[in-house]
């Protein structure tokens, strides 16, 4: 016989809209604290969470809720991400610019992401959605929801920014290295130059995201050239981070650096979040992997920057990845000869730090079961 909780979640493919709104509201908590009351039956529960998605607005906003917190789940997980007709109604739903449970969908959308089966938005293709972009491809479109997307930009109810969070498990892929940095044909651009100018925005959920993708794909050593040199020349939007208007340069090392750090403005701030910074240390040291890097690095006054940071950030990570970068700069390059001992590479003096050189995973977003106005609330936390 089946208990209370258990006919509750039942209620949740009533015929009246009145009582699946209750029992949304009512099951929400369960979903974070029971999951395995929503596995009974073959996972009806979920299966029927997948329907209420497209339902009236409330009950679809606590019907996301209660998958966000399921995908933690492997089972759950795993349905949600086999399930080609529900990926397409996350995706229609997320670019419609008038959908009141945008962010939710990116949340869902990043979670589903640890799913290796997710690799298929790379080449998943789709109707284009009017007024957001001309590409018929899935992640496509979701890049241009994340950059129209900004401070409600693009839809009034989201800003999209779980979405960078997506772009960082994707970017765990060589498939996502190659399409971060291939000129796509309906923009004519790389995705990451789309990213870049995000790793000092406002949004510590987008700078940690565009952080952990930039470090991700930056494991993928013959792109380093494409990543360093113009066009795209991602160095600046690196560096900007570790730095602050507040830092003393002398004349000459001022010159070698990149423009935009020239002359910077004593209200800049360096970023808070040593997590970030660390980040950004860490694809730099994968950058001083070949030499052609390090020279790059130390003609554009990578240094004196890593220097500044040491200097004022009390950290122990911060810290031995600025100290692992002045240990490459600084050194003698040694005569390319086969039998001479190498130094330690960026790659190898990754394996040091407190990352164990892995690449950037994100933890499962689980939503609380009351709102809150503290965006702390919301935020992922990156191993």
């Amino acid at each position: 016989m089946p208990t209370e909780l258990e006919e509750l979640v039942e209620f949740l493919h009533h015929g009246n809209t009145q009582i699946r709104q209750i029992a949304a509201e009512n099951c929400l908590a369960y979903s974070k604290n029971d999951p395995s009351l929503f596995k009974r039956n073959n996972l009806e529960p979920v299966h029927d969470l997948k329907l209420l998605v497209k339902d009236y607005g409330p009950i679809a906003k606590n019907a996301l809720d209660m998958l966000i917190n399921l995908s933690n789940d492997k089972q759950v997980l795993e349905s949600l991400d086999k399930d080609d007709k529900f990926l397409e109604t996350l995706l229609f739903r997320i670019t419609n610019t008038k959908e009141p449970n945008a962010n939710e969908i990116a949340m869902l959308l990043s979670n589903m992401a640890k799913s290796d089966s997710f690799e298929r938005l790379f080449t998943l293709e789709r109707d284009a959605p009017l007024g957001l972009s001309r590409s018929r491809t899935a992640i496509n479109q979701l890049m241009d929801c994340f950059v129209k997307g900004a401070e409600g930009a693009y839809n009034s109810e989201a800003d999209f920014d779980y979405l960078a969070y997506l772009f960082a498990d994707l970017s765990k892929f060589a498939k996502g290295a190659t399409y971060m940095t291939t000129i796509q044909p309906y923009d004519e651009v790389p995705p990451i130059s789309k990213l870049l100018p995000f790793t000092t925005h406002a949004s510590h959920i987008r700078r940690l995201g565009v952080a952990s993708t930039l470090k991700n794909i930056s494991f993928t050593l013959p792109i380093h050239p494409t990543l360093l040199f113009p066009p795209l020349s991602a160095l600046p939007f690196v560096l900007l981070p570790l730095t602050s208007g507040e830092d003393s340069y002398s004349d000459k090392e001022t010159e070698s650096l990149p423009d935009e750090l020239q002359l910077l403005d004593p209200s800049i701030k360096r970023e808070q979040d040593d997590t970030i910074i660390t980040a950004h240390l860490e694809t730099l040291l994968l950058w001083t992997t070949n030499r052609e890097g390090r020279d790059f690095l130390r003609k554009h006054g990578a240094y004196y920057v890593v220097r500044e940071c040491h200097l004022a950030v009390d950290n122990e990570d911060v810290r031995a990845g600025c100290d692992r970068l002045v240990q490459i700069l600084m050194r003698d390059e040694e005569a390319e000869e086969p039998n001479v001992n190498k130094q330690p590479s960026g790659m190898d003096l990754l394996s040091g730090l407190a990352s164990e050189g892995r690449m950037v995973t994100t933890e499962p977003i689980k939503k609380p079961v009351e709102e809150s106005d503290d965006e702390d609330d919301k935020i992922i936390e990156i191993l």
